[in-house]
């Protein structure tokens, strides 16, 4: 990937705070008005925008996202929540009407929808973003769905690989219309250098018996010149820099994985009027807000342990700023540019590059 041979020589205070400052806890941006406007200019620019557009024609989806039921929260500690929510949802939904992406998509539906999963008791659609606490996410909907008398109790492998959960694709037409426009339908982000460090971290620097022989041999094998055997062979040591350069390969030689995909891929978020959208960064309060608004047991809390590689430091601003003073100038630039959409419509501020 060409890097740009005149750039200029790195200030290195410009790195001091990768990150922008937000406000406590959020990791949002602007409040809902001149940024909506902004963002949307942006956003034309953006090459996925065209593209996102002509996907939404020719099919008939829910209305407009409706009010949230608040008729179960029982007391007023989560009014904070509710504002923070209600900015939210507005902010998503102005986005999408000024952005256009948010008509009839061509894209087919069981696509669509084969991220979220069901509840039927508590009438829940749950759509997975990986590194946004989604293992945490499915325990607890295997608690509401009565499969498990609690969410610490049940291990990483029967959270992702037990086949307990239903998806939304796997009903039938009037299944999914049914449960789109009459759930409550929840999407969970992070932000988005964050989430693709977290998932680096996870997937390439511990071993891992599906990543490294199938993406890490790929990524060594393509971008890093005079490459041991060692590692040609198992694909372990992926560095930050190979993997950024994969990603921003239009001719990657392995695919996409849901880990580091943008959101607006995973979960449609202008196609499908998301009734709750809670953010990785204030996880635990909007999960226990959601839990209270669809009656869910009063002693149930979502979890806040860390599903693997306990030990580790957590991805922070911090511990992404540590990454990202790796790449050049004009890679940061590719990578917010790659993640620019989900950016700008779940209001993250844009970081410093």
């Amino acid at each position: 990937m060409p890097e740009g041979s005149k750039e200029k020589k790195e200030n290195p205070e410009r790195f001091s705070r990768v990150l922008r400052e937000t406000r406590p806890s959020q990791g949002e941006g602007q409040p809902l008005g001149k940024t909506t406007e902004s963002a949307i200019k942006l956003v034309k620019k953006h090459p996925g925008a065209k593209n996102l557009s002509k996907k939404s024609r020719g099919m008939s989806l829910p209305p407009d996202t409706r009010p949230l039921n608040k008729s179960l929260v029982q007391d007023n500690k989560w009014r904070r929540a509710d504002a923070t929510q209600e900015r939210r949802r507005s902010f998503l939904q102005e986005f999408c009407k000024n952005y256009g992406g948010a008509s009839h998509p061509q894209t087919h539906l069981f696509h669509m929808v084969s991220r979220i999963y069901v509840e039927d008791k508590h009438k829940v659609l749950y759509c997975e973003v990986p590194k946004a606490g989604c293992s945490n996410w499915k325990r607890i909907l295997m608690v509401l769905n009565g499969l498990a008398p609690s969410a610490h109790n049940i291990s990483h492998d029967a959270v992702h690989y037990g086949k307990h959960l239903k998806k939304l694709d796997s009903f039938d037409l009037k299944g999914i219309y049914t449960r789109l426009n009459t759930y409550t339908k929840a999407v969970f982000v992070r932000d988005p250098m964050e989430r693709l460090v977290s998932a680096f971290r996870d997937k390439f620097e511990h071993p891992n018996s599906y990543y490294h022989p199938v993406f890490g041999k790929a990524i060594i094998k393509k971008y890093r010149p005079n490459a041991c055997e060692k590692a040609l062979n198992n694909g372990s040591g992926v560095k930050f820099k190979e993997f950024v350069h994969y990603l921003l390969d239009s001719h990657r030689p392995v695919g996409m994985d849901i880990h580091w995909e943008k959101v607006s891929k995973l979960c449609y978020p202008c196609l499908i009027n998301y009734d709750f959208v809670g953010k990785f960064e204030t996880l635990e309060e909007d999960a226990n807000y959601f839990l209270q608004l669809i009656g869910a047991p009063k002693e149930l809390r979502f979890p806040n342990f860390k599903d693997r590689h306990s030990s580790d430091e957590r991805t922070s601003a911090q511990v992404v700023e540590q990454y990202l003073t790796g790449l050049t100038r004009t890679e940061r630039q590719l990578v917010y540019d790659f993640y620019r959409l989900d950016y700008l419509m779940f209001n993250y501020t844009t970081p410093f590059l």
